[in-house]
């Protein structure tokens, strides 16, 4: 079995807790602030800052984390930083006044509500209009402020936003991972606003990214269409066009709508996230009316799940 470690400060380690909520372990060895198995790698997060990465595409996995990975001067970081396939792919010059589709998600790491996927074009003449109404990175943004320029950007905005609400993701999850998902939901966004604006076409496309490049081809390797022309990945994709920032936007409002529809409906507030508020809903949800009641709010195969169970009192034999 491959292995890979590398060094990251504790804020990363909890980045990292977050970005692998979706599968992670529902035990953790001695020392360890989290463990999880992201497809076939293991990947272990512990106080000291370490993180160890084990299985046959370690070394891919870790190379995700290699921009927050600290200098020791030791060999970790060049195990972590030697693959030949970057993070990011580089951007043209001038790339952020191009005319750009640009694509996010929402709702990945929070146990209840809907993954959400956008994806948006923004022409380099509406540029300056996007940064009057106080489009940035969504996380910059308090959810009233979201919420009132996503609303403007609906009005006029080229857009795509597909929906998953738990019910339906409990019943691809099983057989799809979550980054496959993600991937097959963008690149089904981006064809839609490819469509959208004919025969106007984009100057490039970017992706907000989750994945190397080379594994989300491979999770849309199954799709009649494949959108491949012209597409860019970034981390943070936000900070380098507003197509991307929009798209953040518009996904966290339909996502708070998502939430907001489903404390409606389940007579109790529905929260975001993944922490301990999170497990006291859903056991409260469990006692009354079971899975399936729950399974209408949450993604079943979190470890919230199991969680919820114990405070509900539904494991005991």
């Amino acid at each position: 079995m491959a292995n890979e470690v590398i060094l990251v400060d504790k804020k990363t380690v909890l980045e990292m807790k977050n970005y692998y909520q979706s599968v992670l372990k529902s035990q953790t060895p001695p020392g360890a602030v989290f463990a999880a198995k992201k497809n076939t790698v293991n990947v272990t997060g512990y106080n000291s800052g370490k993180v160890l990465f084990q299985g046959a595409s370690a070394s891919q996995e870790a190379q995700i984390w290699s921009s927050k990975v600290i200098d020791t001067g030791s060999t970790t970081k060049k195990k972590a930083s030697s693959s030949k396939k970057p993070i990011d792919t580089p951007l043209p010059s001038g790339f952020s006044n191009w005319s750009v589709i640009g694509s996010d998600e929402v709702g990945t790491g929070s146990y209840f509500g809907p993954l959400t996927v956008v994806a948006a074009f923004v022409s380099k003449e509406q540029i300056p209009l996007l940064k009057e109404l106080g489009v940035k990175d969504s996380k910059d943004l308090k959810d009233p402020q979201i919420c009132a320029i996503a609303k403007d950007l609906l009005t006029f905005l080229p857009h795509s936003l597909l929906n998953v609400m738990p019910e339906k993701y409990n019943k691809i999850q099983p057989t799809m991972t979550q980054g496959k998902m993600k991937a097959v939901l963008h690149n089904q966004a981006l064809g839609n606003v490819l469509a959208k604006i004919q025969p106007e076409i984009p100057d490039a496309i970017l992706i907000d990214q989750f994945e190397l490049p080379s594994t989300y081809y491979k999770h849309i390797a199954d799709q009649p269409n494949q959108i491949k022309d012209k597409v860019y990945f970034q981390t943070k994709g936000e900070g380098h066009h507003l197509a991307v920032a929009a798209a953040s936007i518009l996904a966290r409002y339909a996502f708070l709508k998502g939430l907001e529809e489903m404390s409606k409906d389940a007579g109790t507030t529905i929260p975001s996230g993944a922490g301990s508020t999170a497990d006291l809903v859903a056991a409260r949800l469990l006692k009354r009316g079971g899975i399936n009641l729950l399974g209408k709010y949450a993604k079943l195969h979190f470890a919230n799940t199991e969680k919820a169970k114990k405070i509900a009192g539904l494991n005991k034999k």
